[in-house]
């Protein structure tokens, strides 16, 4: 406590900032580790692991459009901040992670309010699978009065979502990490599909881990940082993409399922929270001087250690300590929490989406309720929310097994394709 209030005075005095995180000396690959120049003098540590492929693996097996689903819904906003979807066209079954549907019709209208506060639960399910239903969270549709609406949105297209074989050479998984975290608090889930022959991404954003950390703060608004994220995308990218985020991580990969819905397959969002545009608070504790947040650093280290774990003993230091978690200097932390503006990522834009997505929620998670993903899980079209119990904010590295089965469930999903007319009636 005493260095760091002695640090926070000559930041102030000097000007300096201190705990800088820069990157290592060598840019050699090493160990699936590598840096990558997105910009002129801005580096990100990746770490990417491609297993080798089998000689006769060339050509894909036939699909047969098994796993097509039509996506057709109607999203209307009303000048009063009413949200009102209509999905018009065939709907998935929810048949995931003991996810059933308790309805089988296929058009459904939901009534949201953009004026509510988010993460109004559903009523239907047990609470420990409250997200399967987007066509069902409103079967008996209210009443609506005829009124001009601001927009009318048109979604139609026809998407194919198979499963995902380890085998296959054309599936990536990305994994982007939140704001003070790094690509090392997945190494349970990037050692587990590298093991099972997956072709796995996971760069540290700009200011963590072993990435560079340019002094100033343009470099970390979410702009900037979802075009870092782009780059390392459309670098490692092949047919089938699955994007997997944790807390802030998950807003670029809503971004980059947006930008390209041809080449995401699935996405994962673990601990996001609801579809609402991103604004920094004007009443923050990270608005502070970022000397006075250096005071503060052993302050605001147990804060994230008491709000990002179910418990808090030698265990969860330990796996914070390893995975570089809450280890990046006071001006990169203020200016990721100044930098969140995203105005463009309402619940318009997620309910665009017509990629499956799996959402991830420790129960004892203090940053994110878990109604902002029941929320969530409203607004997309295809959605499934999977609660764990005995997790907190940081559940990937509190339940790894349990975390890794549930994406590798999802993985390898494929959605039941309805029967041809005429077909499939008879055995």
């Amino acid at each position: 406590m005493l260095n760091s209030i002695t640090d926070g005075l000559l930041c102030c005095l000097m000007g300096k900032t201190t705990n800088a995180v820069g990157p290592l000396d060598s840019v050699e690959s090493s160990n699936g580790y590598s840096f990558m120049e997105v910009k002129p003098g801005r580096i990100l540590r990746v770490r990417h692991s491609a297993p080798p492929r089998p000689a006769l693996e060339g050509a894909e097996e036939p699909q047969h459009l098994r796993g097509t689903v039509h996506c057709k819904r109607r999203i209307t906003v009303y000048r009063n901040g009413q949200l009102v979807i209509e999905n018009l066209g065939d709907a998935v079954r929810s048949e995931i992670l003991h996810c059933h549907s308790s309805s089988g019709e296929p058009n459904s209208t939901v009534e949201l309010e953009l004026s509510e506060v988010a993460g109004q639960a559903p009523a239907q399910g047990p609470a420990s699978t409250p997200g399967c239903a987007t066509r069902e969270a409103a079967a008996t549709p209210g009443k609506r009065r005829k009124r001009k609406p601001k927009k009318v949105i048109t979604i139609d297209c026809k998407k194919q979502i198979t499963s995902c074989k380890g085998t296959h050479s054309d599936v990536v998984l990305f994994f982007i990490h939140g704001v003070g975290g790094s690509l090392d608090i997945w190494k349970e889930q990037l050692d587990f599909f590298a093991k099972l022959g997956y072709e796995v991404v996971a760069p540290d954003l700009a200011g963590h881990g072993y990435s560079s950390a340019p002094q100033i703060a343009a470099a970390y608004t979410f702009y900037a940082l979802a075009e870092d994220m782009r780059a390392v995308f459309k670098r490692y990218a092949k047919k089938r993409n699955i994007l997997i985020g944790h807390s802030y991580g998950v807003s670029f990969c809503t971004f980059l399922a947006h930008e390209y819905p041809d080449l995401v397959h699935k996405v994962i969002m673990i601990n996001g929270g609801g579809p609402t545009a991103l604004e920094p608070s004007l009443c923050s504790i990270f608005n502070m001087p970022t000397c006075v947040l250096h005071c503060l650093s052993p302050c605001l280290a147990w804060s994230f250690l008491k709000a990002g774990f179910a418990r808090q003993g030698a265990k969860e230091k330990q796996l914070l300590k390893e995975g570089n978690a809450f280890n990046v200097s006071s001006f990169v932390l203020r200016a990721m929490m100044s930098g969140q503006y995203w105005p463009e990522g309402d619940e318009v834009y997620h309910a665009e989406l017509a990629v499956p997505v799996l959402l991830v929620h420790g129960m004892h998670d203090k940053f994110v309720p878990v109604e902002e993903d029941q929320r969530m899980a409203e607004i997309l079209l295809i959605a499934f929310l999977k609660v764990i119990d005995e997790g907190s904010h940081m559940v990937m590295m509190e339940c790894p097994e349990t975390v890794n089965t549930l994406l590798h469930e999802f993985v390898l999903w494929e959605p039941e394709t309805p029967a041809e007319d005429g077909q499939g009636e008879k055995k």
